[in-house]
């Protein structure tokens, strides 16, 4: 199967500290992956990486099937490109309702130019009717975001990102701050999601990482340590000393 993201031998320093050393990673069109790792070791210098916010000193980064490169586009046509990425804070419009955020997200996707005289259509409406169904808000939308709970805007954001129709989804996160079950129904979603589009997900907690049931990518020292399954990696003993075996 063809991958969808490549990373070949991608290095980049900061100051003279080498916050990505090397790094080799591929994920394929319909595939969940959670990133795991110490604090330093290049989870969000990675995803800055791929969005364009960083560019590397080195190596390749190639996306979609023609594998073209993305080190020469800038963030805004990365993500007209089809990669979204999803912060560990929720910025959701907290003034506007759970609707006009789902609009102003579907507008955003579409082409600057044709943005100035849009009109939302019927199928603009179930679309958004779509979109919160899918993440559990169609009973919030007449409610204003600031109103909702925590795990809500989380939800809400990433139906915001899913309405630009990405094919590579880049979440920080997503379970910090949640109730338990804000977490379980954050687990199907992502699950859900990766059906159609591949997901990464960086998260520190073990427990939702073990939920979401996926390949699991070490990172330390801004390169791969182990890859395979939550099992498979948990018993690495490099991944126990850098890791697992701290607190």
């Amino acid at each position: 199967m063809s991958q969808l993201l490549e990373v070949s031998g991608v290095t980049v320093s900061f100051d003279g500290f080498r916050a990505i050393n090397n790094l080799t990673f591929s994920i394929g069109p319909a595939e969940l992956r959670a990133i795991i790792g110490p604090n330093g070791a290049g989870k969000s210098t990675f995803m800055d990486i791929v969005t364009g916010k960083t560019k590397p000193d080195s190596g390749t980064v190639t996306f979609g099937e023609k594998s073209a490169s993305l080190l020469k586009l800038s963030e805004a046509k990365i993500a007209r490109a089809g990669v979204g990425r999803k912060f560990q804070r929720p910025t959701v419009f907290e003034d506007q309702t759970v609707t006009e955020n789902l609009t102003l997200a579907l507008k955003a996707g579409r082409n600057p130019w044709r943005v100035l005289g849009w009109r939302s259509k019927p199928a603009d409406h179930d679309r958004i009717a779509a979109l919160a169904a899918q993440v559990g808000l169609s009973d919030h939308l007449p409610r204003k975001a600031g109103e909702l709970s925590h795990g809500q805007k989380q939800w809400l954001e990433i139906a915001m990102l899913l309405a630009q129709e990405p094919r590579l989804l880049l979440v920080d996160e997503p379970a910090a701050g949640m109730t338990l079950a804000e977490r379980e129904k954050t687990t199907e979603l992502l699950v859900d999601i990766a059906k159609t589009r591949a997901v990464v997900v960086v998260e520190h907690d073990m427990e939702f990482v073990r939920r979401l049931n996926c390949r699991v990518t070490v990172l330390h020292d801004g390169s791969v340590l182990a890859e395979g399954s939550l099992d498979h990696v948990t018993k690495n003993q490099d991944v126990i000393d850098v890791y697992l075996g701290r607190g």
